[in-house]
């Protein structure tokens, strides 16, 4: 077989896909779910700008078995493994024996060496993102019955903008509060807060179209819809300072429009920017022993754990 070029030794070769091993600690190396894993590389960096004669390369799985001739594996004769379509069962400890041999300039004698590398690879997605909005209105006094009609009229125009992005507007609720205004007096006002979630009915189908992973997918749509939201109150704004002869009972306070975006991970994912702390943001599979049974962002650890899988949904 060619060797291909990404292979033949220089020194440009460290490229983002190649992780060199460590002898003195074990490497996190984080794959996204459905894709490839990066070269991992049986040797340090240093080791392999060095020439190395008859080397040997044995690599052994988070099963503990030897990973030759796997169907999901690519491994080279350099030595490098690639794990290829990563999905959660595959996390775990990778590890590689390099035996090589030295020989001595005078004598020839020749002794055997052995080194030894240990990747710890785990399976992640990216968050979920969901919106978290907070607006005011300007309303005439809070025991009006207009309140609550706004209210509902409010949301039902929100969830038709973002419709069609199969999005649409959870766990929203309003209060009404006497606002104190330097200069101005009292005045009474909604504070209106909900969430943009992308995960209204027919989301699914939409996954369907998209090849693998849907997070990316999801979070472009609920961005969309966060965008769209914010241009409808901004819209406001201008319409009250140019279309309107009287001002409404009910309207909109100028630059109250604020948005905050929270994570939530799937079933089996959960967040630790401790212990992942190089993929902090990311969903990472939970470790053996916990598990994630909904969209919370943590895992959660078992009380009397029975099977060591990582990506567990109950104990």
């Amino acid at each position: 077989r060619a060797v291909p070029k990404e292979e033949q030794h220089s020194v440009d070769l460290i490229e983002k896909n190649y992780v060199y091993g460590d002898i003195k600690h074990e490497v996190n190396v984080y794959v996204k779910v459905f894709t490839n894993s990066p070269f991992l590389v049986c040797m340090d960096l240093a080791r392999s700008q060095e020439e190395v004669i008859d080397p040997k390369y044995l690599w052994i799985g988070p099963d503990g078995k030897n990973l030759e001739g796997r169907t999901y594996v690519n491994l080279t004769e350099t030595g490098k493994l690639m794990v290829m379509g990563f999905k959660e069962f595959m996390s775990g400890a990778y590890t590689c024996t390099l035996s090589h041999k030295i020989i001595e300039t005078t004598t020839q004698e020749e002794r055997e060496m052995f080194e030894a590398y240990k990747f710890m690879v785990y399976a992640y997605r990216e968050a979920d993102h969901t919106y978290q909005v907070f607006v005011r209105f300007t309303t005439k006094e809070c025991e009006l019955e207009a309140n609550s009609q706004f209210f509902e009229e409010l949301k039902r125009i929100l969830n038709i903008i973002i419709s069609d992005l199969t999005c649409h507007i959870i766990e929203s609720s309003y209060k009404c509060h006497s606002v104190r205004i330097p200069k101005q007096g009292l005045s009474h006002e909604l504070f209106v807060s909900f969430q943009v979630n992308p995960f209204a009915p027919g989301w699914e189908e939409v996954c369907h179209q998209v090849p693998y992973d849907c997070e990316d997918a999801t979070n472009m749509r609920v961005q969309e819809a966060r965008d769209r939201i914010g241009e409808f109150f901004s819209k406001q704004t201008y319409a009250l300072k140019h279309e309107f002869q009287t001002v409404p009972t009910i309207h909109y306070v100028d630059n109250s429009f604020s948005v905050t975006h929270i994570d939530s991970c799937r079933p089996g994912f959960g967040k630790n920017d401790i212990t992942h702390k190089n993929c902090a943001s990311c969903c990472v599979v939970c470790d053996p022993g916990t598990y994630s049974p909904n969209n919370e962002v943590t895992c959660q650890i078992c009380a009397r754990p029975r099977d060591k899988k990582y990506g567990a949904r109950s104990c």
